[in-house]
């Protein structure tokens, strides 16, 4: 999303310096989060000298990244990552990207299950089943609500799945009922289904 980053005032990075300055930016926001002493930091990109620490914890940092430099970005540094392009539990591209994430976190000395696997999903949901659930490349593409239950409850026990984001695509918006059926139906069944396994 560089058009939207540039019109607010930030330089066009290349990709490699993009991932220098996420590890970076990571680094700052946890050493101003959780108090302390006053934080002064020289970086490449960025400069803090003498700040006070926020009190408050260190929120959750969630990375959604792609190429082998960004996923170990993201072993070294991240709380959870984000599979891009929708890629799913099922996906060998998961699997193959994970291990990056995971050879990086050892490396720094983190255990990999400290990095937590954070999917988006998409699809329509309806109340009755649908005859397909995905599409001929295997991309999840939605179904009934049990459907759902079934396939997450899957992808949380199986895969270690720790959390889900329902997205909507670009220019969409989200219906009150397929809000209602993912809020109140989806959800609650797969927290359950977990919770009783």
């Amino acid at each position: 999303m560089w058009e939207e980053i540039v019109a607010l005032g930030v330089p066009r990075l290349s990709p490699a310096t993009r991932i220098r300055a996420l590890e970076e930016a990571i680094t700052v926001v946890r050493a101003l989060c959780g108090g302390g002493d006053p934080v002064t930091f020289e970086g490449e990109f960025y400069q803090v000298t003498e700040l006070e620490p926020a009190s408050a914890p260190t929120p959750p940092i969630w990375v959604g990244s792609l190429g082998p430099k960004a996923l170990a970005v993201t072993g070294r540094q991240a709380d959870g990552w984000i599979p891009g392009h929708l890629a799913d539990w099922r996906s060998t591209t998961v699997a193959e990207s994970r291990l990056f994430v995971d050879e990086a976190a050892a490396s720094v000395g983190r255990s990999p299950i400290e990095i937590d696997t954070i999917y988006n999903v998409s699809g329509r949901i309806t109340q009755d089943p649908l005859p397909e659930t995905r599409d001929d490349e295997g991309r999840w593409i939605g179904g009934g609500v049990a459907q759902w239950v079934e396939e997450l409850t899957f992808a949380a026990l199986e895969h270690g799945a720790a959390a889900f984001i329902y997205l909507v695509p670009p220019g969409d918006s989200i219906s009150d009922t397929t809000l209602n059926l993912w809020a109140h139906e989806v959800v609650p069944a797969v927290r359950q289904a977990i919770a009783e396994r």
